[in-house]
């Protein structure tokens, strides 16, 4: 699935899916002034960066994330601080 194919209301469920190479290109640069991507890991171990870094990139060194495959997100469960 692609950007432009997610069911309108329903962007917060999906994210963009990396390459680890593709990871490594985002991290520490920005998509918009004073906005940095933050590519994550999601319970599968892919890389992933939100809609929104795809939607409004305006960089032009990486608008390629707006080609980027889509998927489903899934969190890896957040790890109890207390155990």
């Amino acid at each position: 699935m692609k950007l432009n194919q997610i069911p309108q209301g329903q962007e917060d469920k999906y994210v963009g899916l990396l390459t680890e190479q593709q990871k490594d290109s985002l991290v520490g640069q920005t998509y918009a002034p004073d906005s940095y991507f933050n590519p994550i890991q999601d319970i599968n171990d892919n890389w992933v960066i939100s809609i929104e870094e795809m939607t409004y990139c305006v960089n032009i060194h990486f608008v390629w994330v707006k080609d980027l495959d889509v998927i489903i997100y899934e969190p890896k469960p957040t790890p109890d601080p207390f155990l």
